[in-house]
């Protein structure tokens, strides 16, 4: 059975996540430099069977753009043509960092680890999968 993978996008870092094959939870994958998003979904693709990305998309409370909206936009155009066998979708993202934090304190974290923003990344990205899946049935 095919994953499902999540793209939290920064302009520095990205953290990505993936679903179990039979696409019930989230969990957090790698945190890597956001120029090298494409050569590592090329090697994991090549790696697991994928059918689907998730990218979280950035707004204000008002829904209006954030300083990354356009490049999450200008993103996503590039799956959709380098992957064009998978099914792209879109996830709102607000909150995402707070919640991870929020999540990192609770399961008890260091506070050394909880600083760490690559582990904010994926985290993030494992909650706007989890968001989407809970919304889906795929």
């Amino acid at each position: 059975m095919a994953r499902i993978i999540a793209i939290d996008y920064g302009k520095k870092r990205t953290g990505i996540a993936v679903t179990d094959p039979l696409k019930i939870t989230a969990g957090p994958l790698e945190t890597i430099p956001t120029q090298n998003i494409f050569p590592f979904l090329d090697d994991y693709i090549k790696k697991e069977p994928v059918e689907g990305i998730v990218v979280g998309m950035p707004r204000k409370l008002d829904n209006s753009d954030t300083h990354t909206t356009q490049d999450v936009i200008r993103l996503i155009e590039k799956l959709k043509q380098k992957y064009s066998q998978l099914n792209v979708f879109e996830e709102d993202e607000k909150f995402t960092s707070k919640l991870a934090k929020d999540a990192m304190l609770m399961g008890g974290m260091k506070k050394k680890d909880r600083r760490n923003k690559e582990n904010i990344d994926r985290i993030s990205a494992a909650i706007i999968l989890q968001s989407f899946l809970s919304r889906h049935s795929l």
